[in-house]
């Protein structure tokens, strides 16, 4: 290479107009850029990111639309193998059954836009509707379903899931709605300020649930979803 190897520059751009394939482990604070890119330049790719990369605002609308999802084993960390002269010290080091040493890195995962049937394996529902037990969000026209084991199996509204839903999500189950976090129309019911609640901060930002007595409760990110008929 004549240049920096810097993956905007043109010579680089020249390099992956010829790929077939991408697989690497790109600069993660440059993740949102970089997974752009391969997706303007229509390529198939397995990436290493972040495991909550994808609820950047840039990286979310791929995960939508069906451009980009989780690699085939997403368990909030990745092993790789590593040579004899490797020191195996800390937790998340070892040696697995066949005998090959191995780091475990904690918190990232592949990124990919390669079909594998782990994406196409229906989520067993078993759980039933009941108001009580599903309570509806203050600002959005959506239940809140505090665990993915509690979706359930005959409610065909618009559900907020923990992001844990994510490694569960099955495209031919299940439509991607949005984030709490971007999503305004047309399930957003409520916009705060603080002519109705002083010091509001960031409810706008976030799902909320109005307690009995009347105190608002913060929920962690939710992605809405709805059953597919």
């Amino acid at each position: 290479m004549h240049g920096d190897g810097d993956f905007r520059s043109e010579e680089c751009i020249e390099f992956l107009k010829q790929a077939d394939i991408v697989v690497t482990n790109p600069p993660f604070s440059l993740f949102r850029e970089y997974l752009s890119q391969l997706i303007q330049h229509e390529k198939k790719f397995i990436i290493l990111g972040n495991l909550n990369a994808f609820k950047y605002k840039e990286v979310f609308p791929f995960f939508q639309h069906g451009r980009c999802w989780y690699g085939n084993k997403t368990n909030g960390s990745v092993k790789f193998n590593v040579p004899e002269h490797y020191p195996l010290t800390g937790s998340q080091v070892g040696i697995d059954e066949e005998g090959k040493r191995y780091v475990t890195v904690p918190g990232v995962c592949w990124y990919t836009n390669l079909d594998h049937q782990k994406r196409h394996d229906n989520l067993t529902l078993v759980k039933t509707y009941c108001p009580s037990a599903y309570p509806k969000y203050d600002n959005y026209d959506a239940i809140d379903v505090s665990k993915t084991v509690n979706i359930p199996k005959d409610y065909d509204g618009i559900m907020g899931v923990p992001i844990s839903f994510m490694d569960k999500y099955n495209p031919d189950q299940f439509e991607i709605i949005g984030i709490d976090r971007y999503t305004y129309e047309p399930i957003r019911t409520k916009v705060y300020s603080n002519a109705e609640i002083r010091k509001y901060g960031n409810l706008n930002g976030q799902s909320i649930l109005r307690m009995p007595d009347g105190t608002m409760k913060q929920m962690y990110t939710r992605i809405f979803i709805r059953r597919r008929q």
